[in-house]
């Protein structure tokens, strides 16, 4: 990779990217660089650095600050969207804007501590080509905690491939794994999972998760919701099968039930009841399952519908890049994924 900071007649060192998505961070975007940048500083006399933020159309001064800041460094690329695309499609635009020999993704409340970077170095220099932390603990409630835990662990479960427990979007990447994130061609990606099942060498690394300090999460339970049924639908069809398997025990059952009723008639003469409550109890019961696994098989058929449509990732409505030396990455007509105009504003 072309270095950024190395002067000329020098060997260039590895670069290292850090990509940060962003949305209404106003006061943290400074916070993050000036923490970030003290880690790399120790980095300095082996690897050079590159900020990537994508402003995933902010409506405070975030943008503001992030053409402030990539004015003092000239190593501070700033990718702002036409419109809110989704955190997912955020992290994915920075990690395909990114030049760097790896990337580290980490957000702007500072909530996943900059330090851990030297540890992910160290890691990657092992041979590592993923690195993620694992988080051991969170400052948040106990509700949302544990509906977490059961959330990695419930996809994992679902998945066809192994999905680490715990993991978030804090981690490094190699540049292999940076080329294949190209390639994706996902209207709705599921990042955690997608890097897991390319296979790569991978190792965690425990940390505590600490609290935001300035700003509000802009993650809502539906959004945190919207992200779970993303990571499931793109990585399982277990869902459908079990509407498979769900319609088939069910149409065993009503012909055991059938022959049963059958039998007893003939046989033995049985004179049963009208049987108004089984009746009722069994219309109900197929009504609820076919509502149920019609929305499952809809949930894939919509994503299967966008898909189709081959519309843009994201659409970069301004770009500052002191060091670009050609045309920016036109993420426009390259990426054929595209979000609902309905979708809720995430980070």
């Amino acid at each position: 990779m072309t270095s950024l900071l190395s002067p000329p007649g020098e060997p260039e060192k590895p670069l290292i990217s850090i990509v940060v998505p962003a949305y209404n961070e106003q006061g943290n975007i400074d916070r993050l660089y000036e923490a970030v940048k003290a880690v790399l500083d120790q980095l300095a006399d082996r690897y050079d650095y590159e900020f990537v933020f994508t402003d995933n159309h902010s409506t405070d001064n975030t943008f503001a600050e992030l053409s402030a800041l990539a004015e003092r460094d000239p190593n501070v690329r700033v990718f702002r969207f036409a419109r809110n695309f989704g955190f997912q499609r955020s992290i994915l635009t920075a990690y395909r804007q990114a030049r760097g020999d790896c990337a580290v993704q980490l957000d702007c409340d500072l909530q996943d501590p900059p330090e851990l970077i030297l540890d992910f170095v160290k890691e990657w220099e092992s041979g590592y080509k993923v690195v993620y932390g694992v988080r051991k603990s969170r400052k948040e409630g106990f509700v949302i905690t544990l509906m977490r835990k059961i959330f990695y662990r419930l996809i994992d479960f679902l998945s066809e491939h192994r999905l680490p427990l715990d993991a978030g979007d804090f981690r490094l990447i190699d540049r292999l794994a940076l080329e294949q994130l190209r390639l994706i061609n996902d209207y709705k990606p599921y990042l955690r999972g997608a890097l897991a099942t390319m296979g790569f060498r991978s190792k965690g690394v425990p940390y505590d998760r600490a609290a935001r300090e300035l700003g509000e999460s802009k993650f809502s339970l539906r959004d945190l919701f919207g992200l779970a049924l993303d990571g499931i639908l793109s990585h399982s069809t277990v869902p459908l099968r079990l509407a498979t398997y769900t319609g088939l025990v069910i149409s065993v059952l009503t012909f055991l039930t059938a022959v049963g009723y059958l039998m007893g008639k003939v046989l033995f003469g049985k004179d049963w009841p009208a049987g108004f409550a089984t009746l009722v109890f069994a219309v109900l019961l197929s009504l609820s399952l076919n509502a149920l696994f019609l929305g499952v098989i809809g949930e894939y058929i919509g994503r299967i519908y966008h898909q189709v449509l081959r519309r843009p990732l994201t659409i970069i409505e301004h770009a500052i890049d002191a060091k670009q030396s050609g045309p920016p990455v036109r993420e426009v007509s390259q990426q054929p994924e595209v979000s609902s105009s309905d979708e809720p504003l995430e980070s």
